[in-house]
């Protein structure tokens, strides 16, 4: 199913109820994964990095989510350079991240250190915006890990990043894939 837009404030964006379980996101995006080159255990490693991490604060399906959107899940991804010129890594593509750029039979170990970096970043977003377990902490939080600050009347407005990100990880929260 392919995406739709949605734009404006958080109460613009599918509410919590709406999204899908975490495993059915999961394996909606195997075949995505697979086609990056991961292995098998790679993926499975994956699962077991979110689940880890996720006790940091933060949703399993909110983990992947961005995983899933900035990296496609390749364990391998390269790195890239944001708007500073900093070095964004891994799996969650985060300032600070260890990377394995080109790389596939990662470590569990490998893998959750690219998972939780990203996760501990996403977690400062969520306390800029009240740490709240809701759709709409989340939403402006991912807005902020994306472009690094927030228009809160317009969450897709990307102020120099990519404005349909918010947009882009509801869509996969939902169970969709591009």
């Amino acid at each position: 199913m392919g995406f739709t837009h949605y734009s404006g404030p958080a109460s613009s964006f599918p509410p919590m109820s709406q999204w899908k379980s975490f495993e059915d996101i999961f394996n909606t995006n195997k075949p995505a994964m697979q086609q990056t080159g991961d292995t098998g255990e790679d993926i499975g490693r994956i699962w077991n990095a979110v689940v880890e991490c996720a006790k940091l604060g933060v949703e399993e399906r909110v983990i992947f989510a961005i995983i899933m959107q900035e990296s496609t899940g390749n364990v391998g991804v390269q790195t890239t350079y944001n708007n500073d010129g900093h070095s964004t890594a891994g799996l969650m593509q985060c300032d600070g991240s260890p990377g394995f750029p080109g790389k596939h039979g990662l470590s569990q170990d490998q893998i959750t250190s690219m998972v939780r970096a990203g996760t501990n970043h996403f977690k400062q977003n969520l306390k800029d915006f009240g740490n709240a377990d809701t759709a709409e902490c989340i939403y402006k939080a991912l807005r902020e890990y994306n472009s690094g600050s927030v228009n809160e009347n317009d969450l897709s407005d990307g102020r120099g990043a990519t404005a349909s990100y918010v947009s882009d990880v509801a869509n996969r929260l939902l169970g969709r894939t591009n």
